[in-house]
């Protein structure tokens, strides 16, 4: 790992990003989905969004959503690669209003993993086994306490990764370190 960008992930550095604040270490892990457009993968749409280059005509729900201004540290595509748009030592805006534990502002004190998917249909093995080896990775480089879902620390409000996703799964992958999921 060098600077916060971890090798062997391709690079794709976003805009929406900034300090975190001092002496706050990252404590959290937040697992998200998303797919652009909704329920298609392997498009381009995600790093569109992440880097502000999404084109509102290319289709209708990018004209709702071109705006936003959000990140994420890391995106799994459904074949396993791994990208990274914002390094560890900074903060992605991938949590939004969000709570944890009592402690509000999850960016604070968190990173956030994209897998590319949907609420309505089951992730890729190859993510996560992806998934689980860069939580180890993490672990080994950061305090982190908790695995959680966006759902986790947005309720009512956010439902990814949702009810496809296979908690059980990445649990046995990690089973043998010592962490919560």
């Amino acid at each position: 790992m060098v600077d916060g960008w971890v090798e062997g992930a391709r690079r794709v550095p976003s805009p929406n990003r900034d300090a975190r604040p001092a002496g706050v270490p990252v404590s959290l892990l937040v697992v998200h989905a998303i797919s652009l457009p909704p329920e298609r993968f392997g498009g381009p749409g995600i790093e569109q969004l992440f880097t502000n280059a999404l084109d509102p005509a290319e289709h209708p729900y990018y004209a709702q959503i071109h705006a936003l201004r959000v990140s994420a540290h890391f995106l799994i595509r459904r074949d396993g690669e791994l990208v990274q748009f914002v390094p560890l030592g900074e903060r992605a805006w991938q949590a939004g209003v969000s709570s944890w534990k009592g402690r509000e502002r999850c960016n604070d004190f968190s990173v956030g993993v994209e897998l590319e998917g949907s609420d309505n249909q089951p992730f890729e093995a190859v993510q996560y086994r992806r998934l689980a080896e860069l939580a180890a990775l993490l672990e080994r480089v950061l305090p982190i306490e908790d695995i959680v879902g966006h759902e986790d620390i947005a309720p009512g409000r956010k439902t990814d990764p949702g009810p496809c996703f296979e908690w059980p799964v990445l649990q046995a992958m990690l089973a043998g370190q010592t962490r919560r999921v």
